[in-house]
Order: structure tokens, then C-alpha cells, then sequence
């Protein structure tokens, strides 16, 4: 009787483009929603027999993916602020102009 080597049974690695690597990639509170498309788009292209959806869903999450692998904080912290400006919370948002203004005074006061 001999031993089966280990990595015969383990599944393969999953690259950053593979499903599994995109959803391994997201932070805890986007995977149900990761998986919530994914279950969808699936559905749709083994119905209509097109994998447009399919690829459309991998792009869109795979650079959502990317964002999170960069500064995981970061995207932690746009999260929380995108849901602050749906549920209508004010949140100290400015105008381009005033940005422009201010970013101008700032250049002006190095000078």
C-alpha cells in the first residue's frame, strides 16, 4: 500500500482572473454579493447558451479585486462612505470648484 501524494486531491490554485481567486481577493462583506452575480450570470448563460454575462461579471469584480488586493483598507473605507451618501448622511462632500480652489491656494502658499 502506498501513500497518495497530498496535491493529487488539493484543488489547483486559482489565478487572480478564476472566479476563486477574484472571491479570495474581496473583502468579507462583498463576497455575498460576488457570489449573489456570479450565481445570476451563470444561471442566465447556461439559459441563453452566451457567456457574455459571465466574462462582463469576471471583469467588473476582478477590478474590484484589484482595488481591494492594493489597499484593502482604503476600499474598506469607500465602502463605508458610498453607503453613508446612499442612506442620504451628510458626509462633507465639495464641489470640483472648491477642490480646484483649494488645491490652488495650497500650490500658491509653496511658492
Amino acid at each position: 500500500m502506498t501513500a497518495e501524494p497530498a496535491h493529487e486531491h488539493a484543488p489547483p490554485p486559482a489565478s487572480a482572473a478564476s472566479p476563486r481567486g477574484i472571491r479570495a481577493a474581496l473583502l468579507p462583506e462583498e463576497a455575498g454579493q460576488f457570489d449573489s452575480e456570479w450565481r445570476v450570470a451563470m444561471s442566465r448563460a447556461a439559459e441563453s447558451l452566451d457567456l457574455t454575462e459571465v466574462y462582463r461579471a469576471l471583469e467588473r469584480w476582478q477590478l474590484i479585486a484589484e482595488m481591494t488586493r492594493a489597499n484593502p483598507d482604503a476600499h474598506r473605507h469607500m465602502l463605508r462612505r458610498a453607503a453613508q451618501i446612499l442612506a442620504g448622511e451628510h458626509v462633507g462632500s465639495i464641489t470640483a470648484d472648491d477642490q480646484r480652489a483649494m488645491i490652488a491656494r495650497r500650490l500658491g502658499e509653496r511658492r
